[in-house]
């Protein structure tokens, strides 16, 4: 008999860009390949902004929140990678979902780099940037999760 690794589960994660003004939503489908933008959720309060991201939670039964961190670029957490872990806590408990952290740095310079590309004005597209940058974020971590737990089954020879 040959051993077999066990298959990864199958996985629903929501990935979040968390800032200031605005959050960018990510989703992945149930295999846990793909990120795709979802929307951009407009900051107004915490209660509605919980209550906006709930709704995405319950329609796409969402297991696990993915945050992106903002690390400085020497890797320390300054500011704002504060107030997004004080957002993220108090958004994980709201929700009661776990939630995993990545580092996020770059990502929005990267979102920005990809509108350029595609002839279209970063200025004018604030949460498309919010919204791939949070689709970078969860694929980072679909990444990370499959060189982790890798679905090819393995046979080893005796």
């Amino acid at each position: 008999m040959i051993p077999q690794e066990p298959p990864q589960p199958l996985i629903s994660a929501l990935g979040l860009d968390v800032g200031r003004k605005r959050i960018g939503v990510a989703g992945c489908d149930r295999t846990g390949l793909i990120a795709t933008g979802i929307t951009t959720v407009e900051r107004t309060s915490f209660a509605r902004d919980v209550e906006q991201i709930q709704n995405i939670v319950n329609e796409r039964q969402v297991q696990l929140l993915v945050i992106g961190l903002p690390y400085s670029m020497d890797g320390s957490l300054g500011f704002q990678a504060r107030q997004v872990q004080k957002f993220a806590k108090r958004l994980a408990k709201a929700l009661q979902l776990p939630m995993e952290y990545v580092d996020e740095r770059l990502t929005s310079f990267q979102a920005e780099q990809m509108l350029i590309a595609e002839n279209r004005s970063p200025s004018r597209h604030k949460g498309l940037i919010d919204r791939k940058a949070a689709s970078l974020i969860l694929q980072q971590w679909l990444d990370t999760r499959r060189a982790n737990f890798p679905s090819s089954v393995l046979a080893l020879e005796y």
